[in-house]
């Protein structure tokens, strides 16, 4: 991750088929584009046409596991003795580590406790639809098995594996969606990637580099680096149905051109507005660490968050965020229309830290009795927010089923819901079924009578039917 708030149409039977194979297709012939041609317009040409239909499963699932994991779990987060105030993940770049040094971690990096079909069981129990793991992030590591180079998880530790694999197949059979992050601009290994702009003091050159073995020609890296590894990941590793960029430090309309004709290779796939510097082309937006206020309407986004303050493994990280904050999250984030991307920083070792794996378990609870009221949902009627909790809908034939999450439970047991234009049916706890006696009040606005005490502590999910139109007045 970074650490600040820092695809050529085809024919609708083709994208079915797209979406059903596991095997990758080979690149169809595209037409030529000129290095000036705006990203974001050959974006649009390409994959304009086809962004509703692979959206579909993704607007369906709205929550996913995302995993930072890499070399950097080595060292958890300090260095010669020093803890890192920063996240784990951007250790090198944060104390300007030597690359051969960093690289000799790679040696102390042997996984294996790592289970495939226990993570993948960890994201399903807990509700989760889909996983996106970090492929190779800015420390140029690589966690599969590629052939660009060496220093990939299988060449450069005793651990003889290629764990992205391993969790596809797990993902495959498991039935949820598998996708993979990578980072196509900064890599601080190989030499022409490109760095972040941080202590600037200890750099060597304009490139923000801080090694002589990170300097060389970063349109040397695209071509002999990072775009033969997303063509590997694209061929090999499918169905890959997510693609997730990040920080495009460097990334000229010329190198962007490069890889948007290996999206082809996986029809299907969903990518995030990281790949170009103008955040322009891709499917989703991409608030970190953050719920924007009232979604951004209009476009399909997705919080990405950390459980505690780190993303990639810290030794010491005990900051984690209550299963109660949690859930409100995700039923905040669903009622505005948006994913929500959770994440686990798993250890060295291969194993996800215990206190993320009882959170999932408890959100996993939640989510078996209240599932219904956060997939497929869409975004809440009410143009103001409720001081209650959240509201999240699904549009009916004949109008909407809303589901009401009530985080506050009112005293005087009155649950006051904005009025709307249509005619609720009925009123009842999705958990039990309990109906729920409806008045209206003098200004138009539902009251619904509840029981003495909240039936979930966390939030307790009333699921309302109503007829005609769904608009607040």
């Amino acid at each position: 991750m970074k650490s600040h708030n820092i695809l050529f149409s085809l024919a609708a039977t083709i994208l079915i088929a797209g979406m059903c194979s596991s095997i990758a297709q080979p690149a169809p012939a595209t037409p030529a584009a000129s290095n000036s041609d705006d990203p974001a317009a050959l974006w649009k040409r390409d994959y304009g046409a086809s962004h509703e239909a692979r959206m579909q499963w993704w607007r369906e699932a709205r929550f996913g596991m995302f995993i930072h994991w890499g070399v950097y779990s080595v060292p958890a987060g300090t260095y010669h003795g020093e803890q890192s105030k920063h996240i784990g993940e951007w250790i090198m770049r944060d104390f300007n580590i030597p690359v051969a040094e960093y690289a000799g971690y790679t040696k102390q990096f042997d996984p294996e406790k790592f289970d495939a079909n226990a993570w993948v069981k960890f994201a399903k129990d807990a509700g989760m639809k889909y996983i996106v793991i970090t492929a190779k992030h800015h420390d140029g590591f690589a966690m599969f098995h590629t052939h660009t180079d060496g220093y990939n998880i299988y060449d450069a530790t005793p651990w003889k594996h290629d764990p992205i694999k391993e969790l596809s197949e797990a993902c495959r059979k498991a039935g949820l969606k598998f996708g993979v992050y990578y980072s196509q601009a900064q890599d601080w290994h190989h030499s022409g990637g490109a760095a972040a702009k941080r202590n600037a003091e200890k750099n060597i050159d304009a490139d923000n580099h801080w090694d002589p073995a990170q300097q060389g020609s970063m349109d040397d890296y695209i071509d002999k680096v990072a775009v033969p590894q997303v063509k590997e990941l694209l061929s090999n590793y499918g169905p890959i149905s997510v693609l997730w960029w990040d920080t495009p430090v460097g990334m000229t309309p010329e190198r962007v051109a490069k890889f948007l004709p290996l999206l082809k290779l996986q029809p299907a796939l969903i990518t995030n507005n990281r790949l170009d510097s103008k955040h322009s082309t891709g499917d989703n937006e991409t608030p970190e660490q953050k719920i924007p206020a009232t979604g951004i309407p209009g476009k399909d986004w997705e919080t990405c968050m950390t459980m505690n303050s780190t993303w990639g493994y810290k030794s010491f990280d005990d900051n984690w965020k209550s299963t109660e904050m949690l859930l409100h999250n995700l039923i905040d984030i669903a009622s505005k229309g948006g994913n929500y991307l959770l994440n686990v920083g798993p250890t060295s070792e291969g194993v996800i830290p215990q206190p993320s794996v009882e959170r999932l378990k408890e959100i996993g609870a939640w989510m078996k009795v209240n599932g219904e009221a956060i997939y497929g949902t869409t975004a809440s009627p009410f143009t103001n927010q409720l001081s209650w909790g959240r509201c999240t809908k699904r549009v009916t034939k004949n109008g909407a089923t809303l589901f009401l999450h009530v985080f506050n439970w009112p005293s005087d047991g009155k649950l006051v819901v904005p009025a709307l234009e249509g005619k609720i049916q009925s009123a009842k706890l999705l958990a039990s079924g309990q109906k729920l006696p409806i008045s209206v009040g003098a200004n138009g606005e539902l009251v619904l009578s509840l029981p003495e005490m909240a039936p979930d502590k966390i939030s307790t999910t009333i699921k309302m039917e109503i007829k005609g139109p769904i608009q607040s007045k």
